[in-house]
């Protein structure tokens, strides 16, 4: 059971110490986004590059762009831990999910909440994990879509006949009310983003997610 907070939700003025303020989680995720494949701007590479070398966390990026096989790659040369694309914007999901792999990083694969899973469970031997969106990705705060749980069961039931060590994470709306219906649906990476940065100590907030995911995992 992993927790992983959005830095979208943190102070972007002191990132550093932001990251220092949930060193106690697993992962820092930052959502990139360059208003194209989503409709919002966030950072990108050259902020991802600042952020490898002062995190105390690995971070884990999610490139919610066009053309990630162009650009995805970079991140991982970067230093960036793992590396997120959505499927719907690769245009050779498993040529770039090698290419982010030989550039050292854990690859995964993203799936909006329109997008059906059955379609891409043969690409599960070329990835480390398989994010379910719970809310249209673009912008945090949403409200969580408990109707991803059964994309979610059914990741992790594909996950199981395939076998291997593949993580299946969730992004949106994550917090103390709806972590227990992640944990129980089989996923066990989870993305918080307000629950964590508005909670009134961060580190705090992590540690009783990562708790509640443990007394409800699957």
């Amino acid at each position: 059971m992993q927790i992983s907070p959005s830095i979208l939700s943190s102070d972007f003025a002191n990132l550093q110490s932001e990251l220092e303020a949930v060193k106690n989680a697993d992962w820092a995720h930052v959502d990139v986004m360059d208003n194209h494949f989503v409709p919002n701007l966030t950072l990108g590479l050259p902020i991802v590059e600042s952020l490898v070398k002062v995190s105390p966390l690995p971070l884990d990026c999610h490139l919610m762009i066009e053309d990630p096989d162009r650009w995805a790659p970079g991140y991982a040369e970067a230093g960036a831990s793992s590396v997120t694309f959505h499927v719907e914007a690769a245009a050779d999901p498993r040529r770039l999910a090698r290419a982010i792999r030989a550039a050292g990083a854990r690859a995964s694969m993203a799936l909006k909440p329109g997008t059906p899973w059955a379609p891409y469970e043969e690409l599960l031997p070329e990835v480390d994990m398989v994010l379910v969106m719970t809310v249209e990705p673009g912008f945090g705060g949403q409200s969580f879509m408990a109707d991803q749980m059964s994309k979610v069961s059914a990741v992790r039931e594909s996950v199981r006949r395939h076998g291997g060590q593949i993580w299946v994470q969730v992004d949106g709306g994550v917090s103390a009310e709806t972590i227990e219906r992640c944990a129980q649906a089989g996923a066990d990476v989870f993305v918080a983003g307000s629950a964590v940065y508005g909670a009134p100590d961060a580190a705090d907030a992590v540690e009783q997610l990562r708790a509640l995911a443990r007394a409800h995992a699957c």
